[in-house]
Protein backbone atom coordinates (compact mmCIF):
# COMPACT_ATOMS: atom_id res chain seq x y z
CA UNK A 1 0.00 0.00 0.00
CA UNK A 2 2.73 2.40 1.01
CA UNK A 3 4.42 1.95 -2.71
CA UNK A 4 1.37 3.00 -4.55
CA UNK A 5 0.81 5.57 -2.36
CA UNK A 6 4.33 6.97 -3.07
CA UNK A 7 3.97 6.10 -6.91
CA UNK A 8 0.61 7.98 -7.13
CA UNK A 9 2.22 11.35 -5.21
CA UNK A 10 5.25 11.13 -7.28
CA UNK A 11 3.08 11.36 -10.22
CA UNK A 12 0.17 13.32 -9.08
CA UNK A 13 0.22 16.36 -11.06
CA UNK A 14 0.73 13.94 -14.36
CA UNK A 15 -1.98 11.91 -13.52
CA UNK A 16 -4.17 15.49 -13.10
CA UNK A 17 -2.75 17.14 -16.52
CA UNK A 18 -3.62 13.98 -18.01
CA UNK A 19 -7.07 13.65 -17.04
CA UNK A 20 -7.52 17.39 -17.86
CA UNK A 21 -6.37 17.27 -21.66
CA UNK A 22 -9.15 14.60 -21.78
CA UNK A 23 -11.53 16.32 -20.81
CA UNK A 24 -10.75 19.08 -23.19
CA UNK A 25 -12.33 16.91 -25.87
CA UNK A 26 -16.27 17.55 -25.89
CA UNK A 27 -17.28 14.14 -26.48
CA UNK A 28 -21.14 14.29 -26.54
CA UNK A 29 -22.43 11.20 -28.08
CA UNK A 30 -26.11 12.55 -28.15
CA UNK A 31 -25.36 15.28 -30.42
CA UNK A 32 -24.19 14.81 -33.69
CA UNK A 33 -22.41 17.96 -33.89
CA UNK A 34 -19.55 16.43 -31.90
CA UNK A 35 -18.79 13.38 -33.79
CA UNK A 36 -15.25 13.94 -34.58
CA UNK A 37 -14.62 14.75 -31.09
CA UNK A 38 -16.24 11.93 -29.88
CA UNK A 39 -14.07 9.80 -32.35
CA UNK A 40 -10.91 12.34 -30.83
CA UNK A 41 -11.36 11.05 -27.49
CA UNK A 42 -11.54 7.45 -28.55
CA UNK A 43 -7.97 7.79 -30.08
CA UNK A 44 -6.85 9.56 -27.34
CA UNK A 45 -7.98 6.65 -25.12
CA UNK A 46 -6.32 4.26 -27.67
CA UNK A 47 -3.23 6.45 -26.88
CA UNK A 48 -3.32 6.14 -23.07
CA UNK A 49 -4.02 2.53 -22.84
CA UNK A 50 -0.62 1.37 -24.84
CA UNK A 51 1.56 4.31 -23.12
CA UNK A 52 0.04 2.62 -19.57
CA UNK A 53 1.20 -0.83 -20.60
CA UNK A 54 -0.88 -2.62 -23.36
CA UNK A 55 0.58 -5.08 -25.52
CA UNK A 56 -2.68 -4.61 -27.70
CA UNK A 57 -4.51 -1.98 -28.34
CA UNK A 58 -7.29 -1.46 -31.30
CA UNK A 59 -10.16 1.25 -32.47
CA UNK A 60 -12.69 -1.81 -32.87
CA UNK A 61 -15.22 -0.47 -35.17
CA UNK A 62 -19.28 -0.60 -34.53
CA UNK A 63 -22.74 0.38 -36.26
CA UNK A 64 -22.38 3.35 -33.93
CA UNK A 65 -19.49 5.06 -31.63
CA UNK A 66 -16.19 2.64 -31.68
CA UNK A 67 -15.58 0.56 -28.91
CA UNK A 68 -11.55 0.93 -27.46
CA UNK A 69 -10.63 -2.37 -26.46
CA UNK A 70 -7.14 -3.06 -24.41
CA UNK A 71 -5.65 -6.11 -23.01
CA UNK A 72 -2.10 -7.23 -21.23
CA UNK A 73 -2.05 -10.87 -20.90
CA UNK A 74 0.63 -12.22 -18.68
CA UNK A 75 -0.03 -15.73 -18.41
CA UNK A 76 -3.41 -17.85 -19.82
CA UNK A 77 -3.30 -19.24 -17.00
CA UNK A 78 -4.33 -16.39 -14.69
CA UNK A 79 -7.62 -15.20 -13.79
CA UNK A 80 -8.59 -12.13 -16.28
CA UNK A 81 -10.03 -8.69 -15.07
CA UNK A 82 -12.22 -6.72 -17.85
CA UNK A 83 -12.21 -3.40 -17.25
CA UNK A 84 -14.94 -1.64 -18.58
CA UNK A 85 -16.17 2.49 -19.25
CA UNK A 86 -17.02 5.05 -21.31
CA UNK A 87 -15.32 7.93 -22.81
CA UNK A 88 -18.41 10.04 -24.25
CA UNK A 89 -20.06 12.15 -21.88
CA UNK A 90 -23.77 13.94 -21.37
CA UNK A 91 -24.76 17.41 -23.37
CA UNK A 92 -23.17 20.41 -20.89
CA UNK A 93 -27.23 22.33 -21.21
CA UNK A 94 -28.02 24.15 -20.04
CA UNK A 95 -24.48 26.37 -20.50
CA UNK A 96 -25.80 29.21 -18.38
CA UNK A 97 -25.78 27.34 -15.07
CA UNK A 98 -22.18 26.46 -15.36
CA UNK A 99 -19.79 28.72 -13.07
CA UNK A 100 -16.93 27.67 -15.46
CA UNK A 101 -16.96 26.43 -19.33
CA UNK A 102 -17.98 22.71 -19.69
CA UNK A 103 -14.54 21.88 -21.31
CA UNK A 104 -12.36 24.15 -20.09
CA UNK A 105 -11.29 22.07 -16.75
CA UNK A 106 -10.36 23.70 -13.78
CA UNK A 107 -9.47 23.03 -10.09
CA UNK A 108 -11.67 24.47 -7.61
CA UNK A 109 -11.68 23.43 -3.52
CA UNK A 110 -15.23 23.19 -2.46
CA UNK A 111 -16.49 22.28 1.33
CA UNK A 112 -16.29 18.70 0.75
CA UNK A 113 -13.28 18.99 -1.65
CA UNK A 114 -10.88 20.91 0.41
CA UNK A 115 -8.14 19.54 -1.61
CA UNK A 116 -9.66 20.61 -4.84
CA UNK A 117 -12.05 18.84 -7.66
CA UNK A 118 -11.61 19.04 -11.60
CA UNK A 119 -15.09 21.00 -12.68
CA UNK A 120 -15.73 19.46 -16.25
CA UNK A 121 -18.60 17.80 -18.45
CA UNK A 122 -17.05 14.20 -17.83
CA UNK A 123 -15.01 14.52 -14.75
CA UNK A 124 -16.79 12.07 -13.03
CA UNK A 125 -18.75 10.75 -15.31
CA UNK A 126 -17.07 9.15 -16.22
CA UNK A 127 -13.97 9.74 -17.85
CA UNK A 128 -11.84 10.62 -14.30
CA UNK A 129 -13.32 6.95 -12.90
CA UNK A 130 -12.35 5.36 -16.23
CA UNK A 131 -9.19 6.58 -16.17
CA UNK A 132 -8.27 5.33 -12.88
CA UNK A 133 -7.89 2.16 -14.29
CA UNK A 134 -5.50 3.25 -16.92
CA UNK A 135 -3.23 4.61 -14.48
CA UNK A 136 -3.63 1.87 -12.08
CA UNK A 137 -2.49 -0.37 -14.84
CA UNK A 138 0.48 2.17 -15.41
CA UNK A 139 1.83 1.52 -11.58
CA UNK A 140 1.15 -2.36 -11.73
CA UNK A 141 3.37 -2.41 -15.07
CA UNK A 142 5.90 -0.36 -14.27
CA UNK A 143 6.78 -2.01 -10.98
CA UNK A 144 6.01 -5.34 -11.98
CA UNK A 145 3.47 -6.21 -9.54
CA UNK A 146 0.06 -6.87 -12.13
CA UNK A 147 -0.87 -10.11 -10.76
CA UNK A 148 -2.99 -11.32 -13.83
CA UNK A 149 -4.04 -10.38 -16.96
CA UNK A 150 -6.10 -7.85 -17.74
CA UNK A 151 -8.73 -6.47 -20.42
CA UNK A 152 -10.52 -2.72 -21.67
CA UNK A 153 -13.29 -2.01 -23.31
CA UNK A 154 -14.22 1.59 -23.11
CA UNK A 155 -16.90 2.58 -25.36
CA UNK A 156 -18.30 5.83 -26.76
CA UNK A 157 -22.48 5.45 -26.71
CA UNK A 158 -22.63 4.95 -22.99
CA UNK A 159 -24.46 7.85 -22.30
CA UNK A 160 -27.34 7.52 -25.54
CA UNK A 161 -28.18 3.45 -24.65
CA UNK A 162 -25.01 1.35 -25.44
CA UNK A 163 -26.50 0.00 -28.66
CA UNK A 164 -23.29 -0.23 -30.50
CA UNK A 165 -21.80 -2.23 -27.09
CA UNK A 166 -24.87 -5.43 -27.55
CA UNK A 167 -23.27 -5.49 -31.18
CA UNK A 168 -19.75 -5.96 -30.24
CA UNK A 169 -20.13 -8.30 -26.90
CA UNK A 170 -22.66 -10.57 -28.71
CA UNK A 171 -20.14 -11.02 -31.77
CA UNK A 172 -16.50 -11.31 -29.35
CA UNK A 173 -16.96 -13.15 -26.51
CA UNK A 174 -13.88 -15.12 -26.65
CA UNK A 175 -11.84 -11.72 -26.98
CA UNK A 176 -13.69 -10.39 -23.70
CA UNK A 177 -13.44 -13.54 -22.08
CA UNK A 178 -12.92 -12.78 -18.63
CA UNK A 179 -13.50 -13.92 -14.61
CA UNK A 180 -14.92 -10.61 -13.45
CA UNK A 181 -16.09 -7.29 -14.68
CA UNK A 182 -14.96 -4.30 -13.09
CA UNK A 183 -16.52 -1.03 -13.55
CA UNK A 184 -16.20 2.43 -11.95
CA UNK A 185 -19.32 4.23 -12.87
CA UNK A 186 -20.89 4.91 -9.79
CA UNK A 187 -20.14 6.50 -6.34
CA UNK A 188 -19.54 5.68 -2.92
CA UNK A 189 -21.31 7.24 0.40
CA UNK A 190 -18.55 9.60 1.46
CA UNK A 191 -14.54 9.68 1.84
CA UNK A 192 -14.72 8.82 4.83
CA UNK A 193 -17.17 5.74 4.40
CA UNK A 194 -16.85 4.06 1.64
CA UNK A 195 -19.61 1.82 -0.33
CA UNK A 196 -19.98 -0.88 -2.85
CA UNK A 197 -22.72 -0.50 -5.44
CA UNK A 198 -24.25 -4.41 -5.56
CA UNK A 199 -27.88 -2.99 -7.51
CA UNK A 200 -28.46 -0.67 -10.29
CA UNK A 201 -32.22 0.05 -11.62
CA UNK A 202 -33.15 -0.62 -14.92
CA UNK A 203 -34.17 2.24 -17.59
CA UNK A 204 -37.11 2.91 -20.08
CA UNK A 205 -36.60 6.13 -22.26
CA UNK A 206 -39.20 7.32 -24.66
CA UNK A 207 -40.49 10.54 -26.18
CA UNK A 208 -44.23 11.73 -26.71
CA UNK A 209 -46.03 13.51 -28.92
CA UNK A 210 -49.22 14.88 -28.73
CA UNK A 211 -51.27 16.89 -31.85
CA UNK A 212 -54.49 18.62 -31.42
CA UNK A 213 -55.15 20.69 -35.00
CA UNK A 214 -53.27 20.87 -38.01
CA UNK A 215 -51.22 24.11 -37.63
CA UNK A 216 -50.65 26.85 -34.40
CA UNK A 217 -54.07 28.45 -33.83
CA UNK A 218 -54.59 32.20 -32.72
CA UNK A 219 -55.69 31.66 -28.65
CA UNK A 220 -58.42 33.91 -29.28
CA UNK A 221 -60.23 33.06 -31.82
CA UNK A 222 -59.64 29.15 -31.32
CA UNK A 223 -59.49 29.15 -27.40
CA UNK A 224 -61.87 27.26 -25.89
CA UNK A 225 -63.30 25.72 -29.05
CA UNK A 226 -60.17 22.56 -29.55
CA UNK A 227 -58.05 20.31 -27.94
CA UNK A 228 -54.93 22.69 -26.54
CA UNK A 229 -52.09 19.99 -26.72
CA UNK A 230 -49.93 21.49 -24.11
CA UNK A 231 -53.30 21.10 -21.50
CA UNK A 232 -53.57 18.08 -22.65
CA UNK A 233 -50.28 16.95 -22.46
CA UNK A 234 -49.99 18.19 -19.12
CA UNK A 235 -53.03 16.31 -17.45
CA UNK A 236 -51.76 13.01 -19.22
CA UNK A 237 -48.80 13.54 -17.80
CA UNK A 238 -50.15 14.51 -14.27
CA UNK A 239 -52.52 11.66 -13.81
CA UNK A 240 -49.57 9.30 -14.06
CA UNK A 241 -49.03 9.64 -10.38
CA UNK A 242 -52.16 8.38 -7.79
CA UNK A 243 -52.17 10.98 -4.52
CA UNK A 244 -49.85 8.76 -3.06
CA UNK A 245 -47.14 9.64 -5.98
CA UNK A 246 -47.67 5.96 -6.84
CA UNK A 247 -47.45 5.25 -10.82
CA UNK A 248 -50.92 4.66 -12.15
CA UNK A 249 -49.84 2.30 -15.40
CA UNK A 250 -51.96 -1.04 -15.46
CA UNK A 251 -49.03 -3.74 -14.56
CA UNK A 252 -46.44 -1.54 -13.72
CA UNK A 253 -45.62 -2.71 -10.26
CA UNK A 254 -46.60 -6.61 -11.32
CA UNK A 255 -43.21 -7.53 -11.15
CA UNK A 256 -41.34 -5.25 -8.88
CA UNK A 257 -39.80 -7.46 -6.04
CA UNK A 258 -40.19 -5.91 -2.39
CA UNK A 259 -37.20 -6.62 -0.17
CA UNK A 260 -37.79 -7.61 3.61
CA UNK A 261 -37.79 -5.75 6.31
CA UNK A 262 -34.67 -7.31 7.00
CA UNK A 263 -33.28 -6.22 4.21
CA UNK A 264 -34.63 -2.80 4.25
CA UNK A 265 -33.02 -2.41 7.74
CA UNK A 266 -29.72 -3.48 6.24
CA UNK A 267 -29.89 -0.73 4.15
CA UNK A 268 -30.92 1.77 7.08
CA UNK A 269 -27.23 0.85 8.07
CA UNK A 270 -25.90 3.46 5.79
CA UNK A 271 -25.05 6.71 6.91
CA UNK A 272 -28.01 9.30 6.05
CA UNK A 273 -28.53 12.98 7.21
CA UNK A 274 -31.73 13.66 5.77
CA UNK A 275 -31.01 17.60 6.71
CA UNK A 276 -27.80 18.04 4.75
CA UNK A 277 -29.93 16.27 1.64
CA UNK A 278 -32.20 18.77 1.94
CA UNK A 279 -30.15 21.43 2.66
CA UNK A 280 -27.65 20.34 -0.37
CA UNK A 281 -30.36 20.57 -2.76
CA UNK A 282 -32.34 24.15 -1.45
CA UNK A 283 -35.32 21.99 -0.15
CA UNK A 284 -38.31 22.39 2.20
CA UNK A 285 -39.34 19.25 2.12
CA UNK A 286 -38.53 15.86 0.42
CA UNK A 287 -41.72 13.93 -1.67
CA UNK A 288 -42.11 10.42 -3.41
CA UNK A 289 -44.01 7.32 -2.87
CA UNK A 290 -45.94 6.70 0.42
CA UNK A 291 -44.54 4.34 2.78
CA UNK A 292 -40.99 4.38 1.72
CA UNK A 293 -37.71 6.55 3.28
CA UNK A 294 -35.81 8.66 0.88
CA UNK A 295 -32.72 5.90 0.23
CA UNK A 296 -35.32 3.61 -0.71
CA UNK A 297 -37.63 6.30 -2.91
CA UNK A 298 -34.16 5.87 -5.01
CA UNK A 299 -33.06 3.21 -5.25
CA UNK A 300 -35.38 -0.05 -4.56
CA UNK A 301 -38.56 1.66 -5.59
CA UNK A 302 -39.34 2.29 -9.61
CA UNK A 303 -39.84 5.37 -10.94
CA UNK A 304 -41.58 7.80 -13.55
CA UNK A 305 -39.97 11.40 -14.13
CA UNK A 306 -40.45 13.81 -16.89
CA UNK A 307 -37.14 14.94 -18.32
CA UNK A 308 -38.02 17.63 -20.80
CA UNK A 309 -41.04 19.09 -21.98
CA UNK A 310 -42.11 21.95 -24.88
CA UNK A 311 -44.32 23.23 -27.15
CA UNK A 312 -45.84 26.23 -28.45
CA UNK A 313 -44.06 29.53 -28.08
CA UNK A 314 -41.30 30.07 -25.58
CA UNK A 315 -39.37 33.42 -27.05
CA UNK A 316 -39.35 36.43 -25.48
CA UNK A 317 -42.39 38.80 -25.03
CA UNK A 318 -46.04 37.00 -26.26
CA UNK A 319 -47.49 35.16 -28.64
CA UNK A 320 -51.36 34.28 -27.89
CA UNK A 321 -51.13 30.70 -29.46
CA UNK A 322 -52.63 27.52 -29.39
CA UNK A 323 -49.48 25.08 -30.53
CA UNK A 324 -50.34 22.21 -32.97
CA UNK A 325 -48.22 19.43 -30.98
CA UNK A 326 -46.42 19.30 -27.53
CA UNK A 327 -44.00 17.31 -26.43
CA UNK A 328 -42.56 15.30 -23.38
CA UNK A 329 -38.99 13.47 -22.79
CA UNK A 330 -40.25 10.23 -19.79
CA UNK A 331 -37.34 7.95 -18.22
CA UNK A 332 -38.91 5.26 -16.06
CA UNK A 333 -36.18 4.04 -13.68
CA UNK A 334 -36.99 0.06 -12.70
CA UNK A 335 -35.90 -2.40 -10.54
CA UNK A 336 -34.49 -6.21 -10.89
CA UNK A 337 -37.33 -8.13 -12.33
CA UNK A 338 -39.28 -5.69 -14.37
CA UNK A 339 -38.34 -6.17 -17.79
CA UNK A 340 -37.93 -3.04 -19.81
CA UNK A 341 -39.34 -3.92 -23.07
CA UNK A 342 -42.07 -4.83 -21.26
CA UNK A 343 -42.88 -1.92 -19.38
CA UNK A 344 -42.18 0.68 -22.78
CA UNK A 345 -44.96 -1.13 -24.23
CA UNK A 346 -47.13 -1.14 -20.91
CA UNK A 347 -46.39 3.03 -21.02
CA UNK A 348 -47.39 2.94 -24.82
CA UNK A 349 -50.48 1.32 -24.20
CA UNK A 350 -51.50 3.23 -21.47
CA UNK A 351 -50.62 7.02 -22.66
CA UNK A 352 -52.66 5.86 -26.38
CA UNK A 353 -55.98 4.55 -23.67
CA UNK A 354 -55.94 7.82 -21.52
CA UNK A 355 -55.80 10.47 -24.76
CA UNK A 356 -59.08 12.60 -25.42
CA UNK A 357 -60.42 12.05 -28.87
CA UNK A 358 -59.48 15.70 -29.35
CA UNK A 359 -55.72 14.70 -30.27
CA UNK A 360 -53.66 11.94 -31.44
CA UNK A 361 -50.38 10.69 -29.67
CA UNK A 362 -47.35 9.07 -30.61
CA UNK A 363 -44.76 6.99 -28.15
CA UNK A 364 -41.24 6.77 -29.35
CA UNK A 365 -39.25 4.43 -27.43
CA UNK A 366 -35.27 5.76 -27.16
CA UNK A 367 -33.61 3.26 -24.97
CA UNK A 368 -33.31 1.40 -22.01
CA UNK A 369 -32.11 -1.74 -19.82
CA UNK A 370 -32.80 -3.73 -17.42
CA UNK A 371 -31.53 -3.85 -13.45
CA UNK A 372 -29.11 -5.65 -11.72
CA UNK A 373 -27.64 -7.04 -8.56
CA UNK A 374 -24.81 -8.35 -7.51
CA UNK A 375 -23.63 -10.84 -4.99
CA UNK A 376 -22.24 -10.34 -1.82
CA UNK A 377 -20.69 -13.46 -1.45
CA UNK A 378 -18.78 -13.55 -4.83
CA UNK A 379 -14.81 -13.39 -4.50
CA UNK A 380 -15.14 -9.99 -6.68
CA UNK A 381 -17.03 -8.83 -4.34
CA UNK A 382 -14.83 -9.67 -1.32
CA UNK A 383 -12.38 -8.59 -3.45
CA UNK A 384 -13.33 -5.29 -3.69
CA UNK A 385 -14.12 -4.89 0.06
CA UNK A 386 -11.48 -5.70 0.93
CA UNK A 387 -9.19 -3.24 -1.36
CA UNK A 388 -11.49 -0.29 0.04
CA UNK A 389 -10.89 -1.46 3.66
CA UNK A 390 -7.07 -1.40 3.33
CA UNK A 391 -7.09 1.64 1.21
CA UNK A 392 -9.69 3.90 3.84
CA UNK A 393 -8.96 2.31 6.63
CA UNK A 394 -12.96 0.97 7.09
CA UNK A 395 -14.94 -1.10 5.78
CA UNK A 396 -17.53 -0.70 2.62
CA UNK A 397 -21.19 -0.96 3.25
CA UNK A 398 -22.86 -2.67 0.37
CA UNK A 399 -25.19 -0.20 -1.17
CA UNK A 400 -28.13 0.07 -3.84
CA UNK A 401 -28.11 2.83 -6.55
CA UNK A 402 -30.59 4.48 -8.50
CA UNK A 403 -28.68 5.13 -11.46
CA UNK A 404 -28.69 2.90 -14.45
CA UNK A 405 -25.50 1.41 -16.60
CA UNK A 406 -28.02 -0.95 -18.88
CA UNK A 407 -25.34 -3.16 -20.07
CA UNK A 408 -24.09 -5.00 -16.80
CA UNK A 409 -26.92 -7.35 -17.63
CA UNK A 410 -26.47 -7.31 -20.90
CA UNK A 411 -22.49 -8.57 -19.63
CA UNK A 412 -23.93 -11.47 -17.41
CA UNK A 413 -26.46 -12.77 -20.08
CA UNK A 414 -23.40 -12.70 -22.64
CA UNK A 415 -20.36 -13.01 -21.27
CA UNK A 416 -21.17 -15.13 -17.92
CA UNK A 417 -19.31 -13.29 -15.45
CA UNK A 418 -20.58 -11.03 -12.49
CA UNK A 419 -19.92 -7.51 -12.39
CA UNK A 420 -17.92 -5.52 -9.45
CA UNK A 421 -19.06 -1.87 -9.00
CA UNK A 422 -16.08 0.26 -7.34
CA UNK A 423 -17.53 3.87 -7.70
CA UNK A 424 -15.30 6.23 -6.74
CA UNK A 425 -17.62 9.39 -7.16
CA UNK A 426 -19.98 11.29 -4.39
CA UNK A 427 -23.61 11.87 -4.91
CA UNK A 428 -22.81 15.96 -4.65
CA UNK A 429 -20.70 15.73 -8.06
CA UNK A 430 -23.20 16.87 -9.98
CA UNK A 431 -23.23 14.29 -12.81
CA UNK A 432 -25.40 15.14 -15.67
CA UNK A 433 -25.69 18.94 -14.18
CA UNK A 434 -24.07 21.57 -15.05
CA UNK A 435 -20.70 21.97 -12.75
CA UNK A 436 -20.06 18.31 -12.76
CA UNK A 437 -16.66 17.91 -10.77
CA UNK A 438 -14.43 14.82 -9.12
CA UNK A 439 -12.72 15.35 -6.24
CA UNK A 440 -8.69 14.86 -6.20
CA UNK A 441 -8.54 13.02 -3.31
CA UNK A 442 -11.15 10.77 -4.89
CA UNK A 443 -9.23 9.95 -8.77
CA UNK A 444 -6.26 9.53 -7.02
CA UNK A 445 -7.97 7.40 -4.24
CA UNK A 446 -9.11 5.03 -6.76
CA UNK A 447 -6.05 4.68 -8.70
CA UNK A 448 -4.26 3.87 -5.43
CA UNK A 449 -7.07 1.52 -4.43
CA UNK A 450 -7.71 -0.69 -7.77
CA UNK A 451 -4.23 -2.31 -8.07
CA UNK A 452 -5.43 -4.13 -3.97
CA UNK A 453 -8.28 -5.23 -5.52
CA UNK A 454 -6.43 -7.68 -8.60
CA UNK A 455 -4.38 -8.15 -5.55
CA UNK A 456 -7.04 -9.93 -3.63
CA UNK A 457 -8.88 -11.17 -6.46
CA UNK A 458 -6.37 -13.28 -7.77
CA UNK A 459 -5.30 -14.06 -3.63
CA UNK A 460 -9.14 -15.73 -3.36
CA UNK A 461 -9.61 -17.45 -6.72
CA UNK A 462 -6.57 -19.71 -5.91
Amino acid sequence: MDDIKSYVQQHKQRFLDELIELLKIPSVSADPAYSQDVIDTANAVKASLEKAGCDLVEICDTPGYPIVYGEKIIDKNLPTVLVYGHYDVQPPDPMDLWTSPPFEPVIKTTELHPEGAIFARGACDDKGQMYMHVKALEYMVRTNTLPCNVKFMIEGEEEVGSKSLGWFVERNHEKLANDVILISDTGMISNQQPSITTGLRGLSYVEVEVTGPNRDLHSGLYGGAVANPINILAKMIASMHDENNHITIPGFYDKVQELSQEERAEMAKAPFDLDKYKKALDLNDIYGEKGYVTNERNSIRPTLDVNGIWGGYTGEGAKTVIASKAYAKISMRLVPNQDWEEITELFTKHFEAIAPSGVTVKVKPHHGGQGYVTPTDSIGYQAAARAYEDSFGVKPIPVRSGGSIPIVALFEKELKSKTIMMGFGLDSDAIHSPNEHFGIFNYLKGIETIPLFYKYFVELSK
